[in-house]
């Protein structure tokens, strides 16, 4: 089947199977290899992207599925080479270890400050649950999207 996307502002036609899975057609098919494949069932996060804008695991959607749909990888957050302040807040306050399921992260919680500017530690939490983080205990990870927060709200205080 023939889809059209545009992934990261670029469009796309390509001919694809029908049960190819969204994850597999932006890694193998476009090479964007930010996206994770990590437990194929939903349950990790670690290949989340936005499709229009809302976030979607793309190891449970068909790539057919997107056909007409604009998508957002990670690989799309840092235009010109200048880190999205979500990621720079992963940098500055050691928000990752190994780095697996980053990008699944900040592909959620880019969408989630759009909606929740100013989210309290629980708020952050909470929209959290859906990622799993192997190697942090979170704490660092919460503390970068606070850190983020405060740079979008212009706070002069990050968290510590």
């Amino acid at each position: 089947m023939q889809i059209r996307v545009k992934v990261n502002g670029i469009d796309y036609i390509h001919e694809v199977e029908p049960r190819l899975l969204l994850v597999h057609y932006l890694r193998d098919v476009l090479h964007l290899t930010g996206t994770h494949v990590g437990c194929d069932t939903s349950i990790c996060g670690a290949c989340t992207v936005q499709v229009n804008s809302k976030p979607t695991k793309s190891c449970t959607m068909f790539a057919v599925q997107a056909d007409g749909c604009e998508i957002l990888t990670v690989e799309g957050l840092a235009p010109n080479g200048e880190l999205h302040v979500l990621q720079e807040g992963f940098k500055e306050m050691h928000g990752l270890q190994c780095g697996f399921c980053t990008p699944g992260i900040l592909m959620t919680m880019t969408d989630y400050l759009k909606h929740n500017p100013e989210p309290s530690e629980e708020d952050i939490r909470h929209a959290l649950k859906g990622h799993l983080c192997r190697c942090t205990g979170y704490q660092n990870i919460v503390k970068s999207v606070q850190y983020a927060a405060a740079k979008i709200a212009n706070k002069e205080e990050v968290p510590a």
